[in-house]
């Protein structure tokens, strides 16, 4: 099973500058040796950029977040279906800055998989993974929102990756604070898949570059 890295864009960016880094990301990928035997990459755009991301790109696109609704009466909602239509593979889901209710999510995953999305479910501790695990996402996320954003990462809380892994029972990611190769290396041997990553990527001078340095 390889690996998993999840760049969520968040709206760092946008217009042209949203190609631009997945274009980045995309070449960083292509030329590190042995990177794509090794790693699943996935982005996670707005739900504006995925047309032009998943046309222009060979990314796996996700889009940053849609609602549990079916098509119709809905003004202003972003529906699975119509990300699905131009390009998206999958959606987030429960995002610390987007939480939404179990049974707003547990439709939502429905839908989903009724459109053919694959689910990335984003939780807050172990406790709501282990209710959210229930729903089968194909990606389970857990960042602990104290620390999204800021420059102490997720592995370096001694015991807590290890402790996910002892009690959850099912394949994980972990977020919040990576940025470094030692960072990603720690979250693995502890027991996740992969490490989703944010502002350490794209608000990087050079965002390709720090890619490479966190999956080599």
């Amino acid at each position: 099973m390889k690996n998993i890295v999840i760049v969520n864009f968040k709206t760092y960016k946008s217009g042209k500058d949203v190609l631009k880094l997945a274009r980045a990301l995309e070449s960083s990928r292509r030329q590190a040796s042995g990177v794509r035997r090794q790693w699943n990459l996935v982005v996670g755009v707005s739900a504006c950029d995925v047309e032009e991301v998943a046309s222009k790109t060979k990314l796996r696109v996700f889009c940053e977040h849609v609602d549990g609704l079916e098509a119709g009466r809905n003004t202003g909602f972003v529906l699975p279906e119509a990300v699905k239509a131009v390009g998206a593979v999958g959606v987030f889901l429960n995002h610390s800055e987007h939480k939404i209710s179990f049974e707003v999510l547990k439709r939502s995953v429905k839908i989903c998989r009724k459109v053919g999305l694959e689910v990335c479910v984003f939780v807050a501790s172990l406790s709501e993974g282990l209710r959210v695990k229930k729903l089968r996402p194909d990606y389970l996320v857990v960042e602990p929102p104290e620390l999204v954003g800021g420059s102490r990462s997720v592995s370096s809380v001694k015991g807590y990756v290890f402790g996910i892994s002892k009690k959850l029972g099912y394949p994980f990611l972990v977020g919040a604070g990576v940025k470094s190769g030692e960072d990603v290396a720690l979250a693995l041997r502890d027991g996740a898949v992969g490490v989703a990553v944010s502002s350490g990527v794209v608000n990087a001078k050079n965002p390709g570059k720090v890619f490479a340095s966190l999956v080599r």
